[in-house]
This record gives C-alpha cells, structure tokens and sequence, in this order.
C-alpha cells in the first residue's frame, strides 16, 4: 500500500520538512475518477461547528472590517491581526503535493494571504499565482519567498480577485479562507469567477470552514451546501467532499475538503 513520504526540497528549503501523520493514499484525496465511485457528496455538515467569535483575534478582525471595510484586509495585515494565517503551509495541502494528487498546469489561489501554499505548490510541473488584494500581505509574502529554490515557479500578484483579468486560465483553483472571509452576497459573483478563470477541464478545491449562528462576519457562516447552492447554477458538480482529518488543532472537526468539477455535456451526433 502507497504511504506518504518526506516533503521535497522546496519545503524543506522552508523549514516544513516534518513527520506527517502516514496514512495509506486511499484516505487522501483520490484522483477524479476513482472519487465519484468511493465519495458521497452533499450534506453532511453534521459534525461539530467551530464558534470563530471564542477567539480574540476574530473580534478584532471583525473590528476593524467595521471601521475601514475598503482597506480593511490590508489593515489586519498592517496590524498583525490575521486569525486564519497559519505561519505555516496547511497540513492538507503537503499532502496533496506529496501524494501526487493536485493536477499539472497553471494553480491559483484566491487570497493567498503570506504565501505558504503557494510555494508549496509550486513546482516544474505546476506554475502557483497567489492573488491577494492586500499589499501588506503580498510585500510579506514576497520578502519570505523571493529567494526560495522554487521562486521561479510561482508569482504573487495584488489585485481583486473579481476584477482581475489574466491572460491565461487554470487548471487548478485552490480556495481556502477566502469564500468564507467574502460578503455572502458576493457568493454567486464568486461562482462565476471560479467558472470565468478555470480552463473547461480544471478543477476547484475547497478547503470547507464549518461555520454556523454567526450573526456577522468574517469569517461567515458557511457550510457545504453554500458551495452547491452557487457552483451547481454555474455548471459545476460536486466530485467527492471528505472530512479533513489532519486539520491544524484549533479547526479539528470542522473542516471538510470538496473537489468540483465542470458538468461535461455529451454529444450524441
């Protein structure tokens, strides 16, 4: 049975080569055509709800996204206050890489804050854009990561994600943080981004936050079924959703981990 090994030299080059907990590659993520006949998809957000309003630094967050809504994601990086940012790539993510299970090609990740998973991501096979509409947090990002071995496969750019137009469209969109960090009402907007920048073929990953009885954000309330109700109208279906079970401690039970893909239509002429 296939196990995981060490991170590369990329990671190691970041100080995150580290004992991950070894599990067999049937309990990643799966590539596509063996998810749809080994996952369920919908539902299940039954298990526990994290309560983002207990930590401190939410407060604040939300603080400050009151006082300043247009420069407010800038501020929280000016000041320090930035609850999601894990000082570290996601668990999950090493994983993906090492597992071999993220596709080949172009990889953007929408809010892409210090840069983590970008550089994690980014290999000869994979050229990572992280796109951040913070300037705080992209000078951060560039100052840790502009002499990494790997700097060449991957670019931080600063702009709007729903404004921002590339010349080229992905094989790979990676969210994490960031449809839960938006307004609600922007929700669809994103679908249709999410359908606007991925090439026919590509895929969407969603790292799921449960959140639930938030009245006011960020982050919002958020479930699984707040993906479908925006991606299944844009022509996207669910091709497996999965509990993430090495989820950073503080997120323990209340992450899952959803792949989407475009509707294929057939034809029968």
């Amino acid at each position: 049975m296939l196990r995981l090994s060490r991170t590369g030299v990329y990671l190691r080059a970041q100080g995150l080569a580290r004992s991950l907990p070894e599990k067999p590659l049937s309990t990643l993520l799966p590539a596509t055509e063996r998810l749809t006949a080994r996952m369920a998809c919908g539902g299940g957000d039954e298990q526990r709800f994290r309560d983002p309003a207990s930590n401190p630094r939410v407060v604040q967050l939300r603080e400050i996204m009151k006082s300043d809504a247009k420069d407010g994601w800038n501020k929280s990086w000016e000041e320090g206050v930035t609850p999601w940012d894990l000082g570290q790539t996601t668990p999950v993510v090493l994983q993906l890489v090492q597992s071999g299970s993220l596709p080949k090609g172009r990889i953007l990740v929408p809010g892409c804050g210090s840069g983590y998973d970008v550089v994690a991501m980014a290999s000869a096979e994979r050229f990572v854009v992280g796109l951040e509409i913070a300037s705080s947090a992209i000078k951060k990002a560039k100052e840790r990561c502009s002499s990494l071995p790997n700097a060449n496969q991957f670019t931080f750019v600063e702009a709007d994600f729903f404004t921002w137009q590339p010349k080229e469209k992905f094989d790979l969109i990676f969210d994490y943080t960031f449809f839960c960090a938006i307004d609600p009402s922007l929700r669809s907007a994103w679908a249709e981004r999410i359908r606007e920048l991925l090439k026919p073929d590509g895929e969407l990953i969603t790292l799921i936050y449960l959140i639930s009885d938030q009245k006011e954000g960020p982050p919002y309330n958020n479930t699984v079924d707040d993906y479908e109700k925006v991606l299944n109208p844009v022509g996207f279906s669910c091709v497996a959703i999965e509990d993430n079970e090495i989820a950073v401690e503080r997120r323990k039970g209340s992450e899952k981990i959803g792949r989407w893909k475009q509707h294929v239509t057939k034809s029968f002429l």
